[in-house]
C-alpha cells in the first residue's frame, strides 16, 4: 500500500515540476534504502533545479489540503502527506569557512548538489519529470558501493570531513546501521581530522551517537569511534577503560572491550536507548577506583557509586536529558552489582526484598544488565552464572508475591503516627517510619497495615510515646 502511495506522490511531483518548467529529483536516503530493499523511509528529499519552495506549494495543492511549512532562511519547504514528510529544496552548491560547518550556499545544478552530498550512497538521484521519470543518476558509482558495502565520500574525504566534521560521525553511524565498511582513504581522513569534531555542537554529536547506540550491533560504531580517535574527544570516560595493567604477574581484563560486548549483549534483548547507555557506562568508575593489593590482586571497590556520579557530567557535556533519563541510567549503574549478592546460596529473603525495594519497576532492566555483563568465553562458567541469575529471578518473584515490596508504599503514613501519639511534626515520626520500613524489609513483620500498627505502638513505647487513646483513659 505504501509503495502505491509513494508512486502517486512521485507522479504528482513530476507533473507539478513539468507544469512549473523545473527539473525535479528524489535524492538521498530514500533512494539508498529503496535500492537496499530496506523499509522505505517516511521522509523523502526532493531537489529541484530552480524554485524548490514553489514546487512544494504546487505539489501540496495537487495532493489536496496538505500542510506546507516554509523555511525561507534555508530555502526549503516541507509538505506533510499522510505519514510522509516531503522535503523540497533547490539544487545548490556549497563552500565552507574553516571555523564553521555552516556553508555559504549558492544556486547550483544537479551535479553541484550531488557533489555536496556526504557519501556516494547518499548522492543517488532518480528523475521525476516525464522525460526522465524513474531514471537513476549515479555519478559516483554509489550503487556499486551499496553492493560492496562501502562508505565513501564523493570528493576528497579530507575536504569533505574538514568542511563538515559531523560527516565523520555520520560515516560511522551508517557503517553501524548498515554493517558497511568505511573506505580506507575516508577512514584515514577521519583519523586525521578527528579534532575538527570539536566545532560541532554537543546536541548534534549526541544525535548521531544515539543512532549508533540504537543500531543492531552498537560495538561496530563504538569501535570505529575509538579507532578514529573521535570517542576520545567526547567520551574520555569510556576510552579510559581501554588497556590492561600487570603487577606481580596479575592482570585485569580490558574493560573497554568488555564494555563493548556488554552493550552488544544487552542490545540483543532491548531497544531501550538509556538501558544501552547504562551498559556503556556501567564500568566507567573502574579506572578511578582501580587499586592493586598484594594479597588480593586488582580491586575496583565502589566503582558503581563513583560511575553513577560520573554519568551526570557525561549527560551535561553531551546535552542529554537531565531528568528521568539521567536518574534511570545512574540508578542502573549504581545497582549493577547488587543482584550478584542475591546469587549466594546463603542470601536471605531480606536481600531480595531490599533489591526489589530499591529497583522498583526497573528490576527487569537491572536483571538484563547483570546478565549482559557476563562476557566470559568459558561456556561452563557462562551457564553457571546464567543459572545463578535465573535463581535470583525466581527468588525475586517468590518474595514479591509474598511481601509486595516493589514500589513499596508505607502501610501507615506520618499523619496516622502523629494522630496516634498526638504529636506535632518532629523527628519521632521519621524514626518510626524508618523502623517500620526496616522491619518489613528484614522480614520481622508482614507488609500489612495491622502488623505495621502493632510495630508502631511497640516502637513508640521504646521512644517513651503514649498513644492518645491511653492518655484519655488515664
Amino acid at each position: 500500500m505504501k509503495e502505491l502511495v509513494a508512486g502517486k506522490i512521485f507522479e504528482t511531483i513530476g507533473a507539478a515540476a513539468d507544469e512549473l518548467g523545473v527539473d525535479a529529483y528524489v535524492i538521498g536516503g530514500y533512494v539508498r534504502d529503496h535500492i537496499l530493499k530496506r523499509k522505505d523511509p517516511k521522509d523523502i528529499d526532493i531537489v529541484a533545479i530552480g524554485r524548490g519552495i514553489d514546487l512544494a506549494q504546487k505539489v501540496a495543492d495537487k495532493l489536496g489540503h496538505s500542510k506546507v511549512t516554509v523555511f525561507r532562511n534555508f530555502g526549503t519547504a516541507q509538505v506533510l502527506y499522510r505519514d510522509f514528510e516531503l522535503e523540497f529544496v533547490g539544487a545548490r552548491k556549497e563552500s565552507y569557512r574553516k571555523e564553521s560547518r555552516k556553508p555559504i550556499v549558492e544556486d547550483g545544478s544537479l551535479e553541484d548538489d550531488q557533489n555536496r552530498r556526504d557519501f556516494t550512497i547518499n548522492a543517488l538521484a532518480i528523475g521525476l519529470n516525464q522525460h526522465n521519470f524513474g531514471k537513476l543518476l549515479d555519478p559516483f558509482n554509489g550503487v556499486e558501493d551499496l553492493e560492496k558495502g562501502i562508505i565513501r565520500t564523493p570528493l576528497d574525504p579530507s575536504v569533505t570531513y574538514s568542511d563538515d566534521p559531523l560527516r565523520m560521525m555520520r560515516a560511522i553511524r551508517f557503517a553501524a546501521q548498515l554493517g558497511f565498511r568505511i573506505e580506507n582513504r575516508s577512514f584515514a581522513a577521519i583519523q586525521e581530522q578527528n579534532q575538527r569534531i570539536e566545532i560541532i555542537s554537543a546536541e548534534r554529536i549526541a544525535e548521531e551517537l544515539n543512532k549508533i547506540m540504537l543500531s543492531p550491533k552498537p560495538s561496530i560504531g563504538l569501535r570505529l569511534l575509538f579507532e578514529t580517535g573521535l570517542l576520545h574527544r567526547f567520551l574520555p570516560e569510556v576510552t579510559d577503560l581501554q588497556g590492561v595493567e600487570e603487577v606481580d604477574g596479575q592482570l585485569h581484563k580490558d574493560n573497554f572491550y568488555h564494555t563493548l560486548q556488554v552493550v552488544d549483549n544487552i542490545s540483543e534483548n532491548t531497544d531501550k536507548l538509556y538501558l544501552r547507555y547504562a551498559a556503556l557506562f556501567h564500568d566507567i568508575g573502574k579506572p578511578v577506583t582501580k587499586k592493586f593489593l598484594p594479597k588480593t590482586g586488582w580491586t575496583f571497590h565502589h566503582h558503581e557509586f563513583v560511575g553513577a556520579k560520573m554519568v551526570k557530567k557525561i549527560f551535561q557535556r553531551l546535552k542529554l536529558p537531565l531528568g528521568k533519563e539521567l536518574r534511570y541510567v545512574q540508578k542502573i549503574v549504581k545497582m549493577s552489582s547488587r543482584p550478584i549478592a542475591v546469587t549466594n546460596e546463603e542470601a536471605t529473603d531480606s536481600a531480595a526484598r531490599r533489591l526489589l525495594f530499591d529497583a522498583g519497576d526497573d528490576i527487569e532492566d537491572l536483571m538484563l544488565m547483570c546478565e549482559a555483563d557476563i562476557t566470559t568465553q568459558n561456556e561452563k562458567k557462562k551457564k553457571r552464572f546464567l543459572r545463578n541469575f535465573l535463581s535470583v529471578r525466581e527468588k525475586l518473584k517468590e518474595v514479591e508475591e509474598k511481601d509486595h515490596v516493589r514500589n513499596w508504599q508505607p502501610p501507615i503514613d506520618g499523619t496516622e503516627i502523629m494522630q496516634t501519639f498526638k504529636l506535632a511534626p518532629g523527628p519521632e515520626i521519621g524514626i518510626i517510619k524508618e523502623a517500620i520500613k526496616e522491619a518489613i524489609l528484614e522480614g520481622d513483620i508482614e507488609n500489612t497495615p495491622a502488623a505495621a500498627r502493632a510495630f508502631m505502638l511497640q516502637k513508640g513505647s521504646e521512644l517513651g510515646l503514649i498513644p492518645d487513646k491511653e492518655r484519655k483513659t488515664e
